[in-house]
């Protein structure tokens, strides 16, 4: 980095502080600096990092509100984390000091104990053990991986070593990245940062969302098609901007869709790092209780093999909720039967577990199907077997003037390891904010 820009550690320290400048100035002939498409974490990291570096910009959004697939949602009032509820990684992630600064409270992720079911039957005790005993081997042999390892599948590199390990991979795939192994670079996947884990009582949604509270963002505001052969110009749902740069913080879901016309079209190289990446279908499936714990099991998750692999969190922060996560294909042709029909299944799903006396405790329900949702098609995303260089790719500036962003990129250099993550969007954010701020000096 040359010395005329600012440290990344000293760039966080502003995205995350207060704001001291005009967050939108017209120039004199009407080009900002950059229009930052999305308002999810990356979105609203970069943006702060422009306010405090007083360059001109304006944030568009398409949906409706501000954090992207940081969302907490309600359910008969109360409150769960829709998308994204961990703050990975605290050591070095920037939302662990966020949380803090902005009164919110963070909660280890200890757990309060499993019971495991195959096709709804509780498993034994043994198998339990047998079975806890095969994701260690897979696990370990996950963290002794390197660089020079060949980027196959997680699936062939558990297969590779024994049958017994292909189940395993199955359950980590699709419960930890929302996908199926096989579609999984376990390149990728072995390079990603790991360390301590929290929850956000209050919800990782609303943090982010109150970290956002003083950017304007114009909201429902589609981004159509942005040409970006003489500096860029915007075309959006509510009228046209332009600007020295733009900072596209959309999914890989949608860019892979076509959901932003680019004009000309993108490098092959951009073109390529998109189609290396896939979106994960991560879901989850909440129901409100009716408060009467006399008949529920005392474990804190119930984890069925149906769907894929199911895991049904009970009472979450000790509210009257029940929380489902299931991921993969599995998850998206739940998705894909519609809220209703997939409420339905997954409560009985949930009182075949638990008995039929649960099923008039059970109310109101929500899903929070990321894989059908317009704006994000998919949860986040997983480097697709032989492509673990797409996330670099894809940060690499086009025609110095376009800068892709997000979970998918994650931050500079080693910190593409945040990637899938809301602190890795935040990283991305502001390492776009960076290679901008050299091309604009």
């Amino acid at each position: 980095m040359t010395t005329s820009l600012l440290s990344r550690r000293r760039l966080l320290a502003l995205a995350a502080g207060s704001l001291a400048a005009p967050l939108v100035a017209r120039a004199a002939d009407d080009r900002l600096d950059c229009i930052v498409v999305g308002a999810g974490a990356a979105g609203l990291a970069a943006a702060r990092a422009l306010a405090s570096l007083g360059r001109r910009f304006v944030v568009v959004e398409a949906s409706g509100r501000v954090g992207g697939r940081a969302f907490t949602d309600t359910v008969a009032g109360q409150p769960f984390d829709a998308g994204a509820a961990y703050v990975h990684f605290a050591d070095r992630n920037p939302w662990f000091g966020i949380a803090s600064q902005f009164g919110f409270r963070l909660s280890d992720d200890r757990g309060t104990g499993f019971q495991l079911y195959d096709n709804g039957v509780r498993v034994p005790d043994t198998a339990r053990r047998n079975a806890r005993s095969g994701f260690g081997r897979l696990i370990q042999a996950l963290d002794s991986l390197t660089p020079e390892t060949p980027d196959v599948s997680m699936a062939d590199f558990a297969g590779s070593l024994g049958g017994d390990l292909i189940e395993p991979a199955r359950r980590i795939a699709r419960m930890s990245l929302g996908e199926e192994p096989g579609q999984v670079s376990v390149r990728d996947y072995a390079r990603l940062w790991s360390g301590d884990d929290y929850l956000v009582p209050d919800g990782l949604g609303r943090l982010v969302e109150r970290f956002g509270q003083e950017i304007p963002v114009q909201r429902d505001t589609v981004v159509r098609r942005i040409d970006w052969s003489d500096g860029v110009t915007v075309e959006t749902s509510r009228g046209t901007l332009r600007a020295r740069a733009a900072i596209v913080t959309v999914s890989v879901g949608v860019l892979a869709a076509g959901g932003i016309v680019f004009s000309p079209s993108l490098p092959a190289t951009t073109q390529d790092a998109i189609g290396g990446l896939r979106m994960g279908a991560l879901t989850k499936v909440a129901f409100a209780l009716d408060g009467n714990r006399r008949d529920w099991p005392e474990a804190g998750d119930l984890i069925d093999t149906r769907r894929g692999g199911i895991d049904f969190e009970l009472w979450p922060f000790d509210r009257p909720l029940v929380v489902a996560t299931l991921g993969g294909d599995e998850a998206r042709q739940l998705v894909g039967m519609g809220e209703a029909a997939a409420l339905a299944e997954t409560k009985d799903l949930l009182v075949s577990l638990v008995g039929p006396k649960a099923r008039g405790a059970i109310g109101a329900g929500r899903m929070a199907g990321w894989s059908a949702d317009p704006w994000t098609l998919g949860s986040y995303s997983v480097c697709l077997p032989g492509q673990a260089g797409a996330r670099e790719r894809l940060a690499e500036p086009v025609g110095d003037r376009l800068f892709f962003a997000g979970e998918a990129t994650g931050g500079a250099g080693e910190a593409v390891g945040a990637a899938m993550t809301v602190g890795g969007a935040s990283l991305a954010g502001v390492a776009a904010v960076e290679k901008l701020q050299a091309l604009l000096r």
